[in-house]
C-alpha cells in the first residue's frame, strides 16, 4: 500500500495535527500533499520532509470555497498522483457564551468545521471512486458528541460533520471507499493548546503532567492504523483520549 505514486491529501493541515500525519504518511511512502488556507505557513515542514528524501507538496486553498476544493483535488490528481487517502482537519474551536454568539460567529463555525468536510469529502471520494478505493477521515473531538456551556456553535458544527462523515461511509463503504471519523476527546499536546493552558489556568507547559494530553504523533498513528485496515474489520469511529481523561 506504500507505493510511491499513491498521494495522501491533508486538508486544514496546520502545525500539529496535520503536520504530525504528513511526518507518518510521508514515512509510509505516500506523496504527501499539505492544503492549508495558507501554503506558505507549511514552508519549514516542507523542507525538513523534503531534506529527509520524502515527496512533499503545499497547496493553497480555502476549503469553504467549492471551486478551490475542486481545483485542488484536480490538480493533486493531474500533477502528483491518484488521491489514496485524504483527511479533513479543519475547524474552529470557538467557545462563546451563548447570548455573546454572532449570526456570523456561529455560521462560520459551521461553514469552516462542517460545510468545508462536506466539501472535501464530496470531491476527494469522488476521484477515489474513479480509482476504485480510497480513504477518507475526518477530525472529531469531544464536541462532536457533546454539546458543553460555551459550544453551541462549535459544537454544532461538529455534531454536523460527524453525520456528514456516517452519511457518506454508509453510502460509500460498499463501493470500497473507508470512511472514518477520529474522535479525539482529549487536550492535543501543541505549542496552541499550551498557550490556551496557561490563559486559562496559569500551568505552564513544563508543569503539565506527562502523558496527560494526546501526542499529535498518537494521532497519527491512530490514523495510519485506520487506512491500514483490512476491508472484513474497517472501523467507523474511533475515539482517541489519554488514561487520565474523565468520559
Amino acid at each position: 500500500m506504500a507505493e510511491t505514486n499513491k498521494t495522501a491529501l491533508l486538508v486544514g493541515a496546520g502545525d500539529a495535527i496535520g503536520a504530525a500525519v504528513a511526518r507518518r504518511f510521508a514515512a509510509g511512502g505516500y506523496s504527501v500533499c499539505i492544503a492549508r488556507r495558507d501554503a506558505a505557513k507549511s514552508s519549514a515542514l516542507v523542507e525538513e520532509l523534503t531534506g529527509a528524501g520524502r515527496q512533499v507538496h503545499a497547496f493553497s486553498v480555502d476549503a469553504r470555497r467549492e471551486s478551490e476544493v475542486q481545483e485542488l483535488c484536480e490538480r493533486v490528481e493531474r500533477e502528483i498522483g491518484p488521491i489514496e487517502v485524504c483527511l479533513f482537519n479543519a475547524g474552529s474551536n470557538v467557545k462563546k457564551e451563548l447570548h455573546e454568539t454572532s449570526e456570523k460567529l456561529f455560521f462560520k463555525a459551521w461553514e469552516l468545521a462542517c460545510f468545508a468536510g462536506f466539501l472535501v469529502g464530496r470531491e476527494a471520494t469522488r476521484h477515489m471512486l474513479r480509482h476504485g478505493r480510497g480513504t477518507m477521515l475526518f477530525t472529531g473531538a469531544t464536541a462532536s458528541v457533546r454539546g458543553s456551556s460555551g459550544f453551541a456553535a462549535f459544537a454544532s458544527a461538529k455534531f454536523g460533520l460527524r453525520a456528514v462523515a456516517q452519511a457518506m461511509a454508509r453510502e460509500l463503504g460498499p463501493k470500497n471507499i473507508h470512511v472514518a471519523h477520529l474522535l479525539i476527546d482529549a487536550g492535543v499536546d501543541s505549542p496552541a493548546i499550551h498557550q490556551r493552558m496557561k490563559a486559562a489556568t496559569g500551568v505552564a507547559a513544563s508543569e503539565i503532567p506527562q502523558d496527560s494530553l494526546t501526542r499529535t504523533s498518537s494521532i497519527a498513528e491512530a490514523y495510519w492504523f485506520l487506512h491500514q485496515q483490512s476491508r472484513d474489520g474497517w472501523s467507523h469511529e474511533l475515539d482517541l483520549r489519554p488514561s487520565v481523561e474523565k468520559w
